[in-house]
């Protein structure tokens, strides 16, 4: 029960921080796309896309592994000390030796946007750094409050730069530069990280060891970014940039499904590293494991059945195109939830290897599917390839976790009931009637709530014990 409480109160916390500033920038979509156009929208897009595939080259993924060592440290301040001290400086090494390479190719570049593949990249790598950081010292409060005040602050420039001065694209990625500044300067004032930062700290033999850990972390992140970002190059490059606009704008209601899960993940990860060799984790693991997969098996079809009424009013209608794309993509983030629910057990056995090589597998079989498909149905290569890709990696992690571990339960007649009502709720989405739709909204809310009882009963329950608490303090 220790377990499970840890894993919700760290969940609330960083929920708390992640999910205000995610509604207000899921609000602030009708602004982007209605001031940029869809070959503005596309170029930003495609050059986050480019910054995310060189955060992982440049630092070889060190942040992770600080993040892993740090947890079985965490009463030992020269421990702390010596960890934190030699990520830091390896980082700083290795950003140094980035900027070179920039600075050397930079006139060959003719994108008028390129210097934000310097500092973009360098202000991501420090923020994720500190994050990293803040997590393994077990600071989710810090965490979380600096994801938030990253996340605002950008939102706060990109309205400053977009309809105050009228930057565009120029304005906007500007603005994502300062808001991760603001987390940098935040995190490492509130941490402390001055004090755990010492040339003298400094050892090779713990990077050495911190570059074990993260280097087949990298296959995986270009893996995942072949996922996420390589259907952005392959359509930018044979459609076009704004056929590239039209995917980002589509993509961002099963972002907003992956942030929830991610918010979950970053506690489960820790709590599943502490706990890998406890006694009964198998059954901790399995019981925890269907109660999310429920949840987000629910959210899914909650957000396919209200997107058409809420795609319209949230896009532009020069986006309009992406709207059939939606369900899709949302269906491969579900898959995507389960291979993040399973990762965990890599991590928590620091078998990185085994992550990279699924990682890899899944890649390959998402670009060669969309190459392939791409010139016969356009856009619709991007989320299928998409689809297979995360279907594969689902079905092969969970018969590699069970050969090397344990075996993961599903309940069979979850997925088969899931996939009975997802049927009329997809006919509902493309069928142009309202009453069907609405249908299928209320069908999915249901669903839902029987799916979940047991957590929303337990829910009420500590939300009453809250209010009786605060009732009795008062009285007193």
């Amino acid at each position: 029960m220790n377990r499970e409480k840890n894993l919700a109160k760290n969940t609330i916390i960083i929920t708390i921080g992640k999910v205000c500033t995610q509604m207000i920038t899921f609000f602030l979509l009708p602004l982007y796309t209605g001031i940029l156009s869809t070959e503005e929208y596309g170029t930003i897009d495609l050059l986050n896309t480019i910054v995310s595939l060189l955060l992982p080259i440049v630092t070889f993924q060190v942040e992770q592994a600080l993040f892993r060592e740090l947890i079985e440290v965490r009463e030992n301040e020269q421990k702390k000390t010596n960890i934190i001290s030699s990520g830091f400086f390896s980082v700083i090494i290795q950003c140094s030796v980035y900027l070179l390479i920039f600075a050397i190719i930079y006139p060959f570049i003719t994108n008028r946007y390129k210097i934000f593949l310097a500092t973009n990249v360098i202000s991501y790598i420090f923020s994720s750094l500190f994050l990293q950081i803040s997590r393994g010292l077990g600071e989710n409060k810090k965490y979380s409050l600096a994801s938030f005040i990253s996340a605002f602050s950008t939102i706060l420039f990109n309205i400053l730069f977009l309809v105050v001065i009228k930057l565009n694209a120029y304005g906007m990625l500007l603005g994502t530069m300062l808001g991760q500044v603001t987390c940098i300067l935040y995190l490492f004032v509130s941490l402390n990280l001055f004090k755990y930062i010492s040339i003298k700290s400094f050892s090779k033999k713990i990077v050495t060891g911190l570059w074990k850990y993260s280097v087949p972390l990298i296959p995986n992140a270009i893996s995942w970014w072949v996922f996420n970002a390589s259907d952005r190059v392959i359509v930018s490059s044979i459609l076009g940039l704004s056929y590239n606009g039209i995917l980002s704008a589509s993509t961002r209601f099963s972002s907003v499904y992956i942030t929830l899960y991610n918010i979950f993940n970053i506690s489960w990860t820790e709590s599943i590293s502490i706990h890998i060799n406890d006694v009964d984790i198998r059954e901790y693991f399995c019981r925890v494991f269907n109660i999310i997969l429920k949840f987000f098996i629910s959210i899914a079809l909650m957000m396919i059945a209200c997107m058409p009424f809420i795609y319209p009013l949230m896009v532009n209608i020069k986006f309009i195109d992406g709207y059939n794309l939606v369900p899709i993509l949302i269906l491969a983030s579900l898959f995507n939830v389960v291979v993040g629910l399973i990762s965990v057990i890599y991590v928590a056995k620091k078998n990185t290897k085994a992550i990279a090589n699924t990682s890899i597998i899944s890649a390959i079989i998402n670009i060669v599917t969309h190459l392939i498909l791409i010139k016969y149905i356009g856009l619709y290569a991007a989320v299928i390839s998409t689809f297979i890709s995360f279907f594969t990696m689902s079905i092969y992690r969970l018969y590699d976790i069970r050969k090397k571990y344990f075996r993961i339960e599903i309940r069979k007649s979850l997925v088969v009931l899931s996939i009975i009502i997802l049927i009329p709720i997809l006919f509902a989405f493309y069928i142009e009637n309202i009453y069907l739709r609405i249908c299928a909204l209320l069908i999915s809310v249901i669903y839902s709530v029987i799916l979940n009882k047991e957590v929303i009963r337990k829910g009420i329950k500590i939300l009453k014990n809250v209010v009786l608490n605060n009732r009795g303090s008062e009285l007193k």
